[in-house]
């Protein structure tokens, strides 16, 4: 597990070495109860257990952020067959 300090960012990124890389696709509620598409591709897990991934939202393409999971607000969509 990583032991460094501060906030993720784009130009901060987590230890390659630990990073697992997926495509998962989400949606996303937003504080305003807002839905929007995503997808996660990429998970990490820090020092303290906390769950991170990697998530960028559809359509409006925003850049991939490394954000704490929190599955009440991104919802995991099957990735194969429903």
């Amino acid at each position: 597990m990583a032991t460094r300090c501060g906030p993720l960012t784009w130009d901060s990124p987590p230890p390659e070495a630990e990073v697992r890389w997926v495509y998962q696709p989400v949606e996303v509620q937003y504080p305003d109860g807002a839905w929007e598409l995503g997808r996660i591709s990429a998970w990490w897990t820090d020092a303290a257990g906390e769950t991170w991934c990697l998530l960028r939202t559809v359509p409006h393409g925003s850049r991939p952020q490394w954000l704490r999971y929190d599955p009440e607000s991104v919802r995991l969509l099957p990735t194969e067959g429903i």
